[in-house]
């Protein structure tokens, strides 16, 4: 077996100790005679693993103990629609800031629901920059404010945030476990696990206790949080595969030292990987503004577009995956998640550093 470097947008590369381990027990899981996605998700042995993963999680990113952690389903996606639903009168404000598409995403989808406004948007730029906090227009009486900390299509981040009465809600799909995060400054964290979690179709929510107590709107049980957080996110058959993955992954992170350590990790991989398109003399590009520049997501565009298909074949032949840009962006973007080594960052280096020599 052969195993590629893998810089897919998401689902993206997981890392490899924790492959083996679920490999090791596909077949039969802790002595259960049957595979973990086989078992009730009620049985003692799993809800000691779903207690554990949550104490995990609560470990590595230091959640608050007014804060609950929810495992649900429907990706950030669905978060979009019942996070209005869950906080949000019909016709209460709530402010947006678009930094990119997903934002954009989830203030489409909450104008459906409540009186959802733009705060700020960095679209005339084309999503390469941030509004200055300063110049954010927030509402007197919004019932959150929702930010996109890194943008995955168009490889911005940022963590500034004003000085705000309403709630600040944050998908960190894309972002979360990559660097220390202060959890008290937010309202409710989401993301779906396809980064730096697990495989797709479970969704990490922590949610401070007070907002669970918002009843803004009848809504169906089954899109209510806090009838989840009642139920320990068990109000329904959970994705438990999905769950059992994200425990290995909160192992993982621990046992590498933690988010101190996996975001100094990180930083020394986005600066070398930047470093080689700045430095490439105007052969690769990245746009966004250097102050903004994702530790994640790196978009580049290549000055002839001409040979985006030959360096995504020669990149392919190396062992290097999932590096065609988002049709938004165009050119090319390495993901650069938890699991992707700094290594594997230097072999991408090295190749497009080889390939300028060949086409330049």
């Amino acid at each position: 077996m052969s195993r590629a470097y893998n810089f897919s947008a998401g689902p993206g590369a997981l890392p490899e100790p924790v492959l083996r381990q679920a490999q090791e027990e596909m077949l039969e899981w802790r002595g259960a005679r049957a595979s973990v996605m086989e078992i009730s998700h009620r049985d003692k042995a799993f809800v000691q693993l779903a207690e554990a993963a949550e104490a995990s999680l609560r470990e590595i990113m230091a959640i608050p103990a007014n804060y609950k952690v929810l495992f649900l389903q429907g990706g950030a996606t669905a978060q979009f629609a019942l996070l209005p639903m869950n906080l949000a009168a019909p016709d209460q404000p709530a402010d947006y800031v678009i930094t990119g598409a997903w934002g954009e995403k989830a203030h489409k989808e909450a104008k459906t629901l409540c009186s959802a406004r733009i705060a700020a948007s960095s679209v005339e730029s084309n999503f390469t920059t941030v509004p200055d906090v300063s110049t954010w227009a927030l509402s007197d009486n919004a019932a959150y404010l929702h930010v996109t900390p890194n943008e995955t299509i168009h490889g911005v981040e940022f963590y500034d945030l004003p000085a705000s009465s309403a709630p600040v809600l944050a998908d960190v799909s894309s972002t979360i476990l990559s660097r220390p995060l202060d959890v008290s400054r937010y309202g409710v964290l989401y993301a779906g696990a396809q980064k730096n979690i697990g495989p797709s179709g479970i969704t990490v929510m922590i949610v401070r206790d007070d907002l669970l107590e918002r009843k803004p709107r009848p809504i169906p049980q089954i899109l209510n949080y806090k009838a989840h957080a009642d139920n320990d996110s068990m109000l329904n058959t959970p994705p438990t595969f999905g769950w059992y993955v994200a425990a290995l992954v909160f192992d993982w992170v621990k046992a590498e030292g933690g988010l101190k350590a996996l975001g100094e990790r990180n930083e020394r991989k986005a600066r070398a990987l930047y470093a080689a398109i700045d430095g490439s003399g105007g052969f690769y590009t990245n746009k966004v503004d250097p102050r903004y520049r994702s530790w994640m997501n790196v978009p580049f565009i290549l000055a002839n577009p001409e040979l985006d298909a030959a360096f995504l074949k020669g990149a392919e032949a190396q062992g290097l995956l999932g590096l065609k840009g988002h049709r938004a962006v165009g050119g090319m973007r390495a993901s650069i998640y938890n699991a992707i080594s700094e290594e594997a960052v230097g072999v991408l280096i090295g190749y497009m550093r080889e390939f300028q020599r060949s086409h330049g």
